[in-house]
């Protein structure tokens, strides 16, 4: 059977049944619906009052605050709740959240951050600078931000409101501020942290913080409650009474969902791309792809250095000119993406650069590599690999459907495993038990940690979700993070980040594929659903109903 009978076959499987021409009518990487551009054309003083239920496109997070990570799920519940000191807005610009002001030293090797007065607890207990001292210490450094803050040397409380970061090297300010503001820096209540393990305290299931949404109620397996917070910092806000972040187990609920009004709001390709066109032309929903600047998505394949095979640089080449990802995009994602081309996604404004190596779909050149390597073919068989791919995407499923028959294709056997996100999570992050894995992460614009821990070895932590499980290990890679990390020129900084995109792209480890196109999908009633870089993460203060 050729490859091209077998594409015929993976487009029936990847459309479920629907041709694909016609699927792209309303693609582009910044598409904003027509209702919602006149929506946000016409301010009008909002509405105070109602519930929103809002859901994203994967399923229930293992705890609603997951300190390090976690990945999108308990990212997205968390932040309703807990805040963090800076914000990046959707027009790339740090903004103030528990931070009024964050100011460097002339040398870069210390901050001071100037804290916002009159916020508290949801306890009703005031926050102060000994809280962000307590998280910059014990939270921070010891546990979310990794090598971002490997150099902080100290955080003291020069008075209430007022804290100082010391550093034993240079750190640059768009690099310190983008960690301020990052997935992780959630600040922590010192006074019910202090003492008590920070990765299983109960309270991660219960957070208590200073944000416009409390923990009202967690019903396992369906949905999160919120309650609005009438002491938040910010007077009149949040609008709305109630919040409530809601899953279904399946894509096809949640479109049903959508169409009926059940669900008002879905982040994050809440819904297959082939529902798309449908769901728009009703002209109850719009769709926008803004506010995930800070936050690109990638569909991944991750290869585990502790297997044979695999852990050749030369192997992993070779598998990467035997995949069609014009075909991919074109076939599984409805022509909603692109061909990823290195670590650093070509949406990124500074740090994206063309100039890495590139391995375009060649399946005589991926044998020829497969051949130089002494992998011959044996009865039709070079070796065999574990395809694990982790479903909590429909699209990655499909997307191990289709690896497997390209790998099949160049003489490698592949036993593929469609496992959910548990099950996932625990396999690839935690035993390590895959040879070549699918699975996602999302990127900000600043590289590290975020990006670099997928290649640095102390990104290398066993059961840290979205972090270095392929065990990799270099000693260029890691020269490399490091100084990109205490570069203070912007000019070199850039530099360096593109030396680390080409030896990530040489060496391959872990090789994003499809640089995804994220949307989100609302009711046309709804108002200010996208204001932040990353609308995973924002904290809905400022969303509200209209009629």
């Amino acid at each position: 059977m050729t490859i091209n009978v077998k594409r015929r076959q993976l487009l029936t499987l990847a459309a479920g049944g629907a041709a694909l021409s016609g699927v792209a009518k309303i693609s582009g990487f910044h598409f904003l619906s027509s209702a919602l551009a006149a929506s946000e054309s016409s301010p009008a003083v909002p509405r105070r009052g109602g519930s929103l239920v809002i859901s994203w496109g994967g399923l229930e997070p293992q705890a609603l605050y997951v300190p390090g990570g976690g990945g999108s799920a308990p990212f997205q519940t968390s932040t309703k709740i807990l805040e963090r000191l800076l914000k990046l807005d959707d027009k790339l610009a740090f903004q103030p959240v528990l931070a009024e002001s964050v100011t460097p030293s002339a040398d870069f090797k210390s901050y001071v951050v100037i804290l916002r007065k009159n916020v508290s607890w949801h306890d009703g207990k005031p926050f102060t600078a000994d809280d962000v001292v307590f998280n910059a210490i014990e939270h921070w450094k010891a546990i979310s931000a990794g090598i971002a803050l490997k150099a902080l040397e100290k955080a003291e409380a020069i008075d209430t409101h007022t804290v100082k970061l010391t550093f034993s090297l240079p750190v640059p300010e768009f690099f310190l501020k983008s960690t301020l503001a990052g997935q992780y820096q959630l600040v922590l209540p010192k006074h019910l942290y202090q003492g008590q393990p920070i990765l299983t305290n109960p309270l991660n299931n219960r957070p208590v913080g200073t944000g416009p949404w409390k923990y009202a109620n967690w019903v396992r397996g369906s949905y999160v409650e919120y309650q609005r917070n009438d002491q938040y910092w910010n007077a009149g806000q949040p609008y709305l009474d109630k919040l409530i972040v809601r899953w279904w187990g399946d894509a096809t609920s949640r479109t049903a969902a959508l169409e009926t009004g059940e669900l008002q709001v879905g982040y994050s390709n809440p819904v297959p791309a082939r529902d798309l066109d449908r769901l728009v032309k009703s002209g109850n929903i719009t769709l926008d792809t803004r506010g995930y600047e800070n936050s690109a998505w990638t569909v991944t394949v991750e290869f585990n250095q502790r297997r044979e095979h695999v852990n050749r640089r030369e192997v992993r080449q070779a598998i990467l000119h035997a995949i069609d990802r014009d075909f991919i995009v074109n076939t599984i994602y409805y022509g909603r993406g692109k061909p990823a081309i290195s670590p650093i996604f070509s949406g990124n404004p500074l740090f994206f650069t063309r100039d890495v190596p590139t391995y375009p779909f060649d399946t005589d050149k991926a044998r020829q590599l497969l051949d130089q390597a002494g992998l011959t073919e044996k009865d039709g068989k070079r070796f065999t690999v574990n395809l694990l791919a982790a479903a909590w995407f429909e699209e990655n499923a499909r997307l191990g459907q289709y690896l497997k028959q390209a790998l099949e294709e160049v003489g490698i056997a592949v036993n593929l495993d469609s496992v959910d996100r548990a099950t996932a999570l625990k396999r690839i992050y935690s035993d390590y038990n895959y040879d070549i894995a699918i699975s996602n992460f999302t990127a900000p614009i600043e590289p590290v940690p975020t990006v670099t821990q997928f290649f640095a070895s102390d990104g290398i932590v066993k059961g840290g979700a979205f972090r270095n499980a392929t065990g990799y290990k270099s000693e260029d890679m890691d020269k490399l993070v490091a100084a990109i990390t205490i570069e203070t020129d912007e000019a070199k900084r850039k530099t360096l980040v593109h030396q680390f995109a080409r030896l990530a792209s040489t060496d391959v480890p872990i090789v994003p594929l499809i640089e995804m196109q994220s949307y989100t999908l609302a009711h046309n009633n709804v108002r200010n659903v996208t204001t932040d870089a990353n609308v995973q993460g924002t904290a809905l203060n400022d969303i509200w109903l209209a009629g």
